[in-house]
């Protein structure tokens, strides 16, 4: 069983976020958000949830399926996913968020709404939901065994068949203190395994080394993997092309070095586990393997690995351990050069203020950088200290670096310069609240 100080931590410290400003610490955007903008803080969350829901078959329309949130909070997505389902249950271990969403939802008999330990699923019962999903709660779990509890938990309540669509914290483990806001992280090596050792088909592993990893899993019966054969028969490639441009050519590194296959004929108990795809005989990273479209075509999607060659080269994709499908050619062709830049700047407590400096710390996003050994900046001329830097997205290079402006800055306008060793970035300017 977890630590119930633990849980009672979780507890205590989400009520307490809660009556402070429940909004800004659900979406963390800003303070005093109003409605509006609360809700549409959400959209690309939505966008790719919904997305998800492409895997169900038309036999099972939305007025049939039930789903459930884990960390529901005071509803930001149940508002917009209850359109999507007959019934939309949401847990938390917040007794206030509940208390909220309730409230909020109190007209609507579709929603149901459960306090619970935070650590299991105790008043759902088991083969329950078609859906099951979450955003941006289990990167706040202090405890490994919480996490993982909730994963065998999410197993019991899912029908056979079901989808499982959720976010985790997949940064490199550091110094960082581990609490009820900065929770555990989880590699996708683990994620990986804990899907295949339970009986998940693994259809998505996405944003890897990032905070905002999404995966995907469909429960299947007990013993499926113990069954899975490849018996010989051949999928075939109708095209190979980037993930991200559908051009027929891929940058052999950085943000478009990222091949789709799409296939037709691939068995359906293909899964990202139990899939390989060599490039030129190395091994490429899965990602995600999408439904059947219209056509009948599946979409696999592929990180290349570093150091592939430019020019045609093999790929010759496995399943079991055995050829799924005749060798293919993809086009390899060389990266763009690096050219960093500065993507955005913000306030690091209040995002929503762009560059309206309100707390005296600012949050600064770099794209295209190789890395921040040497990083200075200076405002107005001088230089600052105390510049704390973490790699975001190791595919795009990007990096947040934070750092706080000096006591005595006055209010107004301001001028902020990066440098990256010799190389001087554009600079920026900002206002001072």
């Amino acid at each position: 069983m977890p630590d119930p100080s633990v849980l009672e931590r979780m507890r205590a410290d989400w009520n307490e976020r809660a009556l402070e400003d429940v909004r800004y610490y659900v979406a963390f955007g800003r303070r005093g958000q109003q409605d509006d903008e609360f809700y549409a803080s959400a959209a690309e969350v939505l966008r790719d949830l919904e997305r998800e829901l492409e895997r169900f078959p038309t036999s099972l329309p939305a007025h049939m399926r039930r789903a459930l949130e884990i960390g529901c909070g005071p509803g930001r997505l149940i508002r917009s996913m209850s359109r999507n389902f007959a019934e939309l249950h949401g847990v938390d271990v917040s007794d206030e968020m509940i208390r909220l969403a309730t409230e909020k939802f109190r007209k609507s008999p579709g929603v149901h709404l459960y306090h619970t330990s935070g650590a299991d699923l105790a008043p759902l019962t088991a083969e329950q939901f078609d859906f099951v999903y979450s955003y941006a709660v289990f990167q706040h779990i202090p405890s490994r065994e919480v996490v993982f509890r909730y994963f065998s938990e999410m197993r019991r309540v899912m029908k056979t068949g079901g989808i499982a669509r959720f976010q985790l914290n997949g940064l490199a483990q550091g110094a960082q203190e581990i609490n009820t806001w900065e929770g555990i992280r989880l590699s996708r090596e683990e994620v990986a395994q804990f899907a295949g050792e339970h009986d998940f088909q693994l259809l998505a592993l996405e944003g890897a080394g990032t905070q905002y990893m999404w995966t995907t899993w469909r429960k299947m019966p007990s013993g499926w993997r113990a069954g899975l054969k490849n018996e010989g028969g051949m999928a075939r490639v109708h095209r190979a092309v980037d993930a991200h441009t559908g051009e027929a050519a891929v940058p052999a590194s950085g943000r478009f070095a990222y091949a789709s296959f799409w296939m037709a004929e691939l068995p359906e108990d293909c899964d990202l586990n139990h899939l390989a795809v060599a490039m030129d005989g190395t091994a490429g990273t899965l990602c995600y393997l999408g439904p059947r479209d219209r056509r009948g075509f599946s979409q696999l999607n592929v990180l290349l690995p570093e150091g592939l060659r430019t020019g045609l080269v093999p790929v010759d994709i496995a399943w079991l351990g055995r050829p799924l499908c005749p060798r293919v050619w993809l086009r390899i062709i060389p990266p763009g050069p690096l050219v960093p830049r500065i993507c955005s700047v913000s306030d690091a407590t209040n995002l929503m203020a762009g560059a309206r400096i309100e707390n005296g710390t600012v949050k600064i996003a770099l794209e295209d950088v190789q890395d921040t050994r040497g990083i200075s900046a200076s405002v107005d001329g001088l230089l600052v200290d105390g510049i704390e830097s973490v790699c975001t997205d190791a595919l795009l290079r990007r990096f947040e670096v934070n750092f706080r402006l000096p006591a005595t800055l006055a209010p107004g306008p301001h001028r902020i310069e990066l440098r990256l060793g010799a190389r001087r970035l554009r600079p920026v300017t900002i206002e001072v609240a």
